[in-house]
């Protein structure tokens, strides 16, 4: 069923896991790094796809905002594999046919998402525990991988708690 809204461009997201791992472009694979201030996280972008709709869960198209990099899902040697693929994410969105191999299955899980794979169902998105290993995918949530991340919209920050007068900021006043 198509969505009657339309985007002009993509949104734009930075993405961590609880571990506080970032991703990071190295040649042409997405890895996952520890946060810090010497690192530059990449950032996502996404749109939906316009012709498939699953009540709370959205199908979106995963891609890098810079470099034109889609992420893809592809077998290898008989395992599904996360690729990043050459592709113009706005392409993706305004294709009247659903493009499987790029799409995946966001569902919220508290306050993080997971991102299964539409081609290879029961396969999500995930990062070791270890940094400086690929991006990849994985079918074992729960064991040796992250399958949970933070998604969060660009331009978002926490709501400043404004201080009353005569208010001091102490270390049980929370920002």
């Amino acid at each position: 069923m198509a969505t009657t809204q339309s985007m002009s461009k993509p949104g734009l997201y930075r993405i961590r896991d609880p571990l506080q791992m970032v991703w990071v472009l190295q040649g042409n694979a997405l890895v996952a790094v520890p946060a810090n201030s010497n690192v530059k996280p990449v950032t996502m972008c996404s749109v939906p796809c316009q012709h498939m709709t699953s009540g709370e869960n959205s199908h979106i198209y995963l891609g890098v905002e810079s470099g034109g990099l889609c992420l893809f899902c592809m077998d290898i040697q008989g395992q599904p594999t996360l690729q990043l693929k050459e592709k113009n994410i706005m392409e993706l969105y305004k294709d009247p046919h659903v493009q499987n191999p790029f799409l995946f299955l966001r569902a919220m899980e508290g306050a993080t998402s997971t991102f299964e794979s539409v081609a290879y169902p029961s396969w999500f998105i995930a990062t070791a525990s270890v940094g400086g290993q690929p991006i990849t995918l994985t079918k074992d949530r729960g064991r040796d991988y992250n399958t949970n991340f933070y998604f969060e919209p660009m331009g978002y920050s926490r709501p400043l708690r404004v201080l009353g007068q005569g208010q001091k900021m102490s270390s049980r006043t929370s920002v």
